[in-house]
């Protein structure tokens, strides 16, 4: 059997998933190795034999167990917000010690310069990987348009989508097509070194939102926009915990800045064809949320 070259991080997560898949669709399965806290999980990977390897972001020994043989590497970012930081440096560190060729890392939407609270951490794992020496390259993800489609539902029931994000516009894409990027970054050559700004082809508001779900819900849902504040209680009062309402409520907010919109067409060059359309996320979502 062929020594994997390939490795996905967080490979049990929706986002690794897609990856692994569409990875498959370029190299062959034995190629592909994918680091999971639980193997268990993803016991349909090992069946293709895919290469499964136990990891934690907090084990370095873990880490560098998974990274032994390596050429390239995907870390996508862990999503213990508030203790990425050290997690991900771990893996760089791994990396490193493992003479990867490639680590490419999911950022955020202009990290350098973005206003989101969540960039803090990815800022610092940019630097981490600078401080490194690791060849590596920047996926800089926009928002998933399904952040935004999974609350639908209550929206329509309710006839209101909150938010604080003003007249901002938001140039999402499916998560599928981010996952697609990175596998399409991972199997090509000479990617060292290279910062993608990656988001959807069209930006909309959220009054654009509202409208079209009034449209395909055949009932009047209105956008009503809060301060931060009064949107993260109204969150918390919805039964959020405090610290994701927070993160929603200051997306929003960095969305009215600017922070989650992107006009550069990236993500589309690398995939090679238009960005799922948010629209038909959105219907989507709707369809499969009244089976």
């Amino acid at each position: 059997m062929n020594q994997p070259r390939f490795l996905i991080t967080a490979a049990s997560g929706q986002l690794g998933r897609l990856v692994v898949a569409q990875l498959l669709r370029r190299v062959p399965a034995a190629q592909i190795a994918v680091a999971v806290r639980d193997p268990a999980t993803v016991a349909e990977f090992a069946a293709a034999g895919i290469d499964v390897r136990q990891a934690d972001y907090l084990d370095p020994g873990s880490l560098d167990q998974a990274l032994a043989g390596i050429e390239r590497v995907l870390l996508i970012s862990s999503n213990a917000v508030g203790a990425r930081g050290a997690q991900h440096r771990n893996v760089i560190d791994a990396a490193r010690r493992a003479g990867v060729g490639l680590l490419a890392y999911t950022s955020v939407l202009h990290a350098d310069r973005s206003p989101l609270g969540l960039a803090d951490e990815h800022r610092d794992t940019e630097a981490a990987l600078r401080e490194s020496g690791v060849p590596h390259v920047l996926l800089r993800n926009g928002w998933y348009t399904e952040n935004l489609t999974v609350t639908a539902g209550h929206e329509i029931a309710s006839g209101v989508r909150a938010g604080s994000a003003g007249d901002g516009r938001f140039s999402t894409a499916a998560r599928l097509d981010y996952a697609e990027a990175a596998a399409v970054v991972l199997a090509a050559e000479g990617q060292a070194g290279r910062i993608h700004e990656l988001a959807g082809d069209h930006g909309y508001t959220l009054s654009e939102y509202a409208a079209e779900l009034s449209r395909l819900a055949g009932k009047p849902v209105r956008y009503l926009d809060l301060p931060e504040a009064e949107f993260r209680q109204k969150l918390i009062e919805a039964g959020l915990p405090a610290p994701f309402a927070a993160l929603l409520a200051d997306s929003d907010a960095g969305a009215a800045q600017g922070a989650l919109f992107d006009d550069g067409g990236d993500l589309a060059r690398l995939i090679g064809r238009p960005t799922t359309p948010w629209r038909q996320t959105l219907r989507e979502a709707l369809g499969a949320a009244a089976r």
